[in-house]
């Protein structure tokens, strides 16, 4: 788990503020918020990267509902194997319906992106940098010196400001897409 750690907060982090910097740079503030909708080149690596977008996302999102899935098994009592007809019919239906649903709503609200960046900003990136280092700071605390704890709490103070900022912008751009706001539109 340390290394894994070590792994996400340096090396891991690395193409993530390449693509931000570069792009940036390359493109400007001018941008689509989807990156991809700005550049240019072969269709086939555009669609290749729209799919392993869209992977991602659904990985994402399958990771994050997790807790909901387990509620849902929990209450409506599915135990045992996941390949039972019962079990895997439930789960079938009740995270197809899952992922059915949530493609509906945001196809009908076209700047739902926007929500789920908010979303993002002040969930997924708290629970995902925050929380784990936070955490690792309260059972590690006698153990670790005083370069480890500062390392620590810099991740904290970093991704804290990070989350801040990404939900100042997601609210600018509700804000901003909201004033022409149609259904199922193609902003």
């Amino acid at each position: 788990m340390l290394k894994a750690l070590y792994f996400q907060f340096t090396i891991g982090l690395l193409p993530l503020f390449a693509v931000v910097f570069v792009g940036y740079w390359a493109y400007g503030s001018l941008s689509s918020t989807y990156l991809l909708n700005s550049v240019n080149g072969p269709v086939w690596l555009k669609m290749a990267a729209n799919i392993a977008a869209f992977l991602q996302t659904l990985v994402a999102l399958h990771i994050f509902a997790s807790p909901m899935y387990e509620y849902m098994d929990t209450r409506f009592g599915i135990k045992g194997s996941a390949l039972k007809p019962k079990n895997l019919s439930f789960r079938i239906l009740v995270r197809g319906g899952y992922l059915t649903i949530n493609t509906l709503v945001a196809a009908l609200l076209p700047f739902l992106g926007d929500f789920e960046s908010l979303t993002g900003a002040v969930t997924v990136l708290p629970l995902t940098f925050i929380l784990a280092n936070h955490m690792y700071l309260r059972a590690k605390d006698k153990q670790l010196s005083s370069l480890q704890k500062l390392w620590h709490w810099l991740n904290v103070c970093f991704f804290g400001a990070m989350s801040v900022a990404a939900a100042v912008a997601s609210v600018r751009f509700i804000i901003v897409d909201s004033k022409t706001y149609n259904l199922f539109a193609d902003l």
